[in-house]
């Protein structure tokens, strides 16, 4: 098992080691041993999972406060570009994002650490996105970035003329604006 630091600081790739045969494949998705080991004592309380077809948007996503969330995500089929957007004001990242295509076949999954907008662009025709959460869900503390601002000058590797957001994604608000 793998962890890949990244340009933005605690926001780590993981790449499990995978074993192949003629049956298939088996890999650990998660141990907590390891990532206690490796300095990521996570406790997750919630695993998440959705199904999308290509040019679906979801994101950009965050909760605040006492309900903020750490997320270790992946893609059990098809391929996604998955973003993140540094929201803690006291990071050296502020205001940088950071993208990785996720997929079956590479199996890499993202640590997402809480202070971080979150969300991902579907590439392939159908993918099926999982996550686990260090902290359960609030509507309550609900936070979120505009995916388009051009202020933060995301590359989503598509053209955005032609994706599928929700309407509660489309009235998210631009960095800098969007809630703390």
């Amino acid at each position: 098992m793998a962890f890949i630091p990244t340009p933005i600081p605690d926001l780590v790739i993981f790449e499990p080691t995978v074993f192949y045969d003629e049956r298939g494949y088996f890999f650990e998705s998660y141990n907590r041993r390891v990532w206690a080991e490796a300095g990521m004592d996570i406790e997750f309380v919630q695993s998440n999972q959705a199904r999308s077809t290509r040019g679906v948007l979801r994101g950009l996503h965050y909760q605040t406060g006492p309900m903020a969330q750490a997320k270790l995500v992946r893609v059990v089929e098809g391929e996604v570009l998955d973003v993140v957007v540094d929201v803690r004001e006291n990071s050296p990242a502020y205001g940088q994002w950071f993208s990785i295509r996720l997929s079956f076949e590479n199996k890499r999954q993202l640590f997402v650490p809480r202070g971080f907008a979150h969300g991902y662009l579907v590439l392939s025709e159908t993918a099926e996105f999982v996550y686990k959460c260090d902290n359960f869900y609030s509507k309550a503390h609900e936070g979120g970035i505009r995916y388009d601002d051009p202020a933060l000058h995301i590359d989503w590797e598509f053209d955005l003329r032609q994706v599928l957001v929700s309407e509660k994604d489309l009235a998210l608000p631009p960095f800098g604006q969007h809630r703390r």
